[in-house]
């Protein structure tokens, strides 16, 4: 396996980000597997369309993870979901569909809390909250461990594995429905893939990355795609060409006006 997880409505706003009201809490928990390797073991009960491949010898093994085949596609509306969630060491309930008019949202999965990619990944995006909130922009992270399991974490410190105290919502997928209607889950693991979303302020999915279990993501091409797709959309005459950054040329959709980007390069 891989790294990575209460009751008012944390409402899309940072704007309003610690006015959510302690809730009661719920009784179910997650044991966590003591060994997380970031990759999955091989079982005979795997689809045999997508099994797993051996080349060579034993010692080289080529491990494949399945996800849902129900992606939700790109530009589409993004599935809603209302959870419970641990933020500022409270348990809160956190509903997408809060954020809808109010928020761009950077909606991230994660496999499992207490490991090893996962306290990376997640403490980097709390680390950059405030360039994301500049740009008027919310961070959901996701796994599928209780709130418990969330808030135990968070209570850890850095040094240790832990996380600390976090600028953002770890919102808890126990029933694993949140995974599986964005396509992250892997059904015989019962985790999700590194799934990360950009949702734009009409609720429509705007951009998607799935990394597999061992392999972190960037805060940095994070941002610089929230930001190309905020100037595409303020400027729907534009298109942002390969590796842009806000100050940079852009270009026009057009097979004469593009000839003025492409001589400037």
């Amino acid at each position: 396996m891989a790294c990575a997880a209460p009751s008012a409505i944390l409402s899309s706003s940072a704007l309003s980000r610690k006015s959510a009201t302690p809730m009661a809490a719920f009784s179910q928990t997650l044991a966590v597997p003591r060994t997380f390797t970031g990759l999955r073991r091989s079982s005979h009960h795997s689809r045999p369309s997508r099994a797993l491949s051996v080349r060579g010898s034993s010692s080289k093994r080529t491990f494949v993870v399945n996800a849902s085949s129900e992606a939700p596609l790109v530009g589409n509306t993004a599935p809603d979901f209302e959870a419970e969630a641990v933020f500022d060491q409270e348990f809160i309930k956190v509903k997408l569909s809060e954020y809808i008019g109010k928020k761009y949202v950077i909606l991230f999965f994660y496999p499992l809390d207490f490991t090893f990619v996962c306290p990376t990944e997640i403490t980097a995006f709390s680390d950059r909250y405030a360039e994301f909130e500049k740009l008027n922009t919310e961070i959901l992270g996701v796994s599928i461990d209780s709130v418990f399991s969330h808030l135990a974490w968070v209570q850890t410190d850095r040094k240790s594995g832990g996380l600390g105290d976090l600028n953002y919502p770890l919102i808890s997928d126990v029933t694993k429905s949140i995974s599986k209607s964005y396509g992250v889950l892997i059904p015989d693991q019962g985790i999700a893939l590194r799934g990360l979303f950009i949702i734009d302020k009409e609720g429509v999915i705007q951009h998607s990355t799935i990394n597999n279990l061992a392999i972190g993501r960037s805060v940095d091409e994070t941002m610089r795609t929230l930001q190309a797709l905020q100037y595409v959309q303020d400027n729907p005459d534009e298109v942002c060409p390969a590796g842009w950054k806000p100050g940079e040329k852009s270009m026009k959709p057009d097979p004469k006006l593009s000839k003025y980007y492409f001589a400037a390069i």
